[in-house]
């Protein structure tokens, strides 16, 4: 059997009691280790869980994914996923292999940030489509995903824009070397993420485009969701580019039209009250 099991958000101890001893009982265990991350390290699962662990990178899970599959007809092999494993990226990929192969599955699912998210106060089901913003280079500045916020926008939608995890990456360099060498792992703040937002707008309202999203928007800005060290901020998109919310994972709120419920809670984890009294009117459904 192939079990593919979320471990939420947090720390060692998220992991659901069904998914704990599924993890006991397999005979290989495999963390995948590039679309997330917890707030501990491998060691400290190691310890909790009782079984030694193995790193699966984007290549092993992409290239090599018969390795993760081997005998898994004849013994327990377990996938781990930090949040839950059809949340945030999917593995739909790994599943369709082992159906081919003949080898049953099961997930074992747990929170992600795409529910986890409703501790700011927004609702769920009053969220269009996510995006993904990604880290700009000197000679790519993609901005395909801002059409998505506006449409969110213009339906009344919020958008939750997940931010961009470099891990194992390798320089252009290297990679046309073919050198096995890889970049220190990069993370996406808020504060980077929003100011990409504010040049696309610039961008934008040079090219005479009618402004479905300012500078002034009210958005939120979210840290480490699930750990004992979360952390909320809500304000305006231009103040979300000032926030410092420390170590990763970040995730940002773009707020579409606002329940008044919805409103005095994000007023809770305000940088400025004001923020909110100037874009009242905009924002109220």
């Amino acid at each position: 059997m192939l079990y593919l099991v979320g471990l939420g958000l947090g720390d060692a101890k998220d992991i659901t009691v069904k998914g704990l001893e599924t993890v006991r009982r397999c005979q290989r265990v495999y963390l995948e280790a590039y679309t997330s991350i917890l707030t501990v390290g491998k060691e400290a699962l190691e310890e909790f869980y009782g079984k030694e662990l193995i790193l699966a990178d984007r290549e092993t899970v992409e290239q090599e994914a018969d390795s993760i599959l081997k005998e898994a007809d004849v013994c327990d092999v377990a996938f781990l996923v930090v949040g839950d494993p059809f949340g945030a990226t999917t593995h739909s990929d790994l599943v369709l292999r082992a159906v081919k192969l003949g080898i049953p599955y099961e997930v074992i699912h747990n929170a992600s940030i795409m529910n986890a998210v409703g501790c700011c106060g927004l609702q769920l089901y009053n969220f269009g489509e996510t995006v993904s913003i990604v880290f700009w280079t000197e000679t790519w500045k993609p901005d395909s995903f801002f059409d998505k916020i506006k449409r969110n926008r213009q339906n009344g939608m919020h958008t939750l824009c997940l931010l961009d995890i470099k891990v194992k990456e390798q320089s252009l360099e290297n990679l046309m070397k073919g050198k096995k060498v890889y970049e220190p792992p990069r993370y996406m703040s808020v504060n980077q993420a929003a100011k990409q937002l504010l040049a696309i707008i610039q961008n934008r309202r040079l090219q005479g485009e009618t402004a479905e999203m300012t500078e002034n928007t009210i958005c939120v800005g979210l840290a480490r969701v699930g750990a004992a060290d979360q952390k909320i901020v809500s304000g305006t998109l231009y103040q979300m580019s000032t926030v410092e919310l420390g170590d990763p994972l970040h995730s940002l709120i773009v707020t579409g039209s606002m329940h008044p419920l919805e409103l005095e809670m994000l007023k809770l984890f305000s940088v400025d009250s004001s923020s909110f009294e100037n874009n009242v009117f905009q924002q109220i459904k």
